[in-house]
């Protein structure tokens, strides 16, 4: 296998095919839930009061994109699939949580999605926490009390609050050993010497409760718990790699060869090397499930999104099949296209949905993916077989964007959600077609640089237009690109240099033109006027 550093070792195919999450935004819902999740970790007792400051992308979408309801409910310990999360402000009333919102405004010294939470408990503890909001559902804790930290909760974590003194992290180190803990990472984070310290301990397996009394009771020791995101303990451990992994596209091609197997092969082998395959195989048939589900239900019942931009046009599409594809998109086409629409309308109802790579996105791959694959399969065994086959090949596209350019709209704009889930889908299409890794990866390519520069500018910061008709033109361009590569049509610049020129256009784009909703399409006078009469944010 290639030598090059393995960085995104213990990454699983379904952080990118997930997570499965209400709507309507990745980052702006679950990724906020999340961090609202795990800064309620780090007090004891039920919390009683909690304000979040919000900054940057988040001050200026936060209600479109359900960003309050998410953060309320991350606070009461809901899940990023709980469909209660629309009802999180009644919730909070019932269970006595007071609430706040404060506009921090615009910081280009800090991450697009920020949020400070400042959080009291009913035993009168109090903590000041820092939230990020990376993309795709993942988060990062950036500080805790004003102390500089990073913490992801991907992996078991041990946080620990003391009192920075001699022997102070032997103590906690031999805490852990007694309680038979491995700790696979270690970092202690502190203000001035002999202050107060913070130290985060990433461990291998299920968080083992035993250890808090230990830790506890030591004196130097002023809290601990353990921070946990439901389904982020994998069966590796921080730091552990497998065999026969890729950090880019040319090792990827390098694995392809290696193995002789195709890129969904690939893929598939390194989860099950992870997790095993029966916990693959489970998290795969749940994937496929909910997006059958999601790419259906609306073409049979639509439903009014919650700004009311969207009811009922994915059903339109696909009623009118017969009538227009025969002379402009053609029947399978149409499909995947009424399919991905679909799934963008399910989401602005905070229906849920599989993120793939993002909410915003997560039409194109499973409305591209589910409309071919019974073309192209003899029963539904060999159906399921293909599109797990296809969505493990997307998945592996993903990873490599997610880990080497992005894939969220506040960092990158459009190309970088619906550019890498067309690539992502592009991709899988030719591998169902029997097309070769390289030619999957030359369509992913293609596609990449036909969607370069593409703005996010959600009308009125709703996850709603442009967003689903973005998602049917990202699915048309993941079938052109995909033909073009089976058809031999080669891209000049590789997948690796595409997805480097990918992320400096996305940060060339105005923050205006990234998920702000104060430029392009936003800001158009019909718009502002649908806004107005919306009533969604006011």
């Amino acid at each position: 296998m290639p030598a090059k550093p393995q960085s995104f070792a213990t990454t699983s195919a379904f952080e990118v095919l997930g997570p499965i999450m209400v709507g309507p935004s990745s980052s702006h819902t679950a990724g906020a839930l999340r961090c609202a999740q795990v800064a309620a970790s780090l007090l004891d007792g039920r919390i009683v009061r909690v304000t979040f400051t919000l900054w940057n992308s988040f001050a200026h979408t936060y209600k479109g994109h359900g960003t309050n309801r998410a953060l309320v409910a991350g606070v009461l310990g809901l899940d990023t699939d709980d469909e209660r999360i629309r009802d999180a402000f009644t919730l909070a009333e019932e269970r006595g949580l007071a609430y706040e919102f404060v506009i921090g405004g615009d910081d280009a010294s800090i991450h697009p999605n920020t949020v400070d939470i400042h959080l009291e408990s009913e035993t009168g503890s109090i903590a000041d926490v820092r939230g990020e909001s990376l993309g795709g559902g993942k988060m990062r804790i950036s500080a805790i009390n004003g102390v500089h930290v990073e913490i992801s909760g991907l992996y078991t974590t041990l946080f620990v609050a003391h009192r920075d003194a001699p022997g102070a992290l032997a103590s906690l180190t031999g805490a852990l050993a007694q309680a038979q803990m491995n700790i696979a990472f270690c970092r202690t984070y502190r203000t001035e010497a002999g202050g107060q310290a913070y130290s985060v301990f990433e461990t291998d397996g299920a968080p083992q409760r035993d250890v808090l009394p230990i830790v506890r009771a030591l004196d130097l020791v002023n809290y601990a718990t353990f921070i946990e995101l439901p389904g982020s303990v994998t069966a590796l451990g921080p730091g552990i790699s497998v065999p026969d992994l890729f950090d880019d596209a040319e090792q990827l091609l390098a694995a392809c060869r290696e193995l002789n197997m195709n890129i969904g092969g690939v893929m598939r082998v390194r989860e099950e090397r992870m997790v095993g395959a029966e916990r693959a195989a489970a998290n795969m048939r749940r994937v496929i499930e909910v997006m059958r589900d999601e790419t259906t239900a609306t073409l049979a019942q639509p439903q009014r999104s919650l700004g009311g931009f969207l009811n009922g046009e994915a059903r339109r599409v696909d009623q009118n099949r017969a009538l227009y594809a025969p002379s402009l998109l053609g029947c399978t086409l149409t499909e995947a296209a009424a399919r991905a629409m679909a799934v963008l309308e399910r989401s602005a109802t905070m229906g849920v949905i599989v993120a793939a790579p993002t909410a915003g996105s997560a039409g194109v791959v499973p409305g591209c993916v589910l409309a071919v694959a019974p073309l192209l399969a003899q029963g539904r065994d060999e159906i399921d077989e293909i599109i797990a086959e296809a969505l493990y090949c997307a998945a592996a596209v993903g990873l490599i964007l997610s880990t080497t350019a992005c894939v969220a709209g506040a960092e990158g704009g459009c190309q970088a959600e619906v550019g890498s889930a067309a690539a992502m889908a592009a991709a899988a299409l030719v591998q169902m077609h029997g097309g070769t890794p390289e030619q999957a990866l030359d369509a992913a390519t293609i596609t990449i640089s036909n969607m370069l520069g593409l703005v996010c500018d959600p009308v009125g910061g709703l996850v709603e237009v442009p967003c689903q008709a973005r998602n049917a033109q990202g699915v048309a361009a993941a079938f052109t690109g995909a033909q073009l590569a089976l058809s031999g049509v080669r891209s000049l610049v590789p997948f690796d240099e595409m997805a480097a020129v990918m992320l400096q256009v996305g940060h060339a784009l105005p923050t205006t033109l990234r998920e702000t909703a104060k430029g392009g399409i936003a800001t158009a006078p019909s718009a502002l006027s649908a806004c107005a009469r919306c009533g969604m944010c006011s």
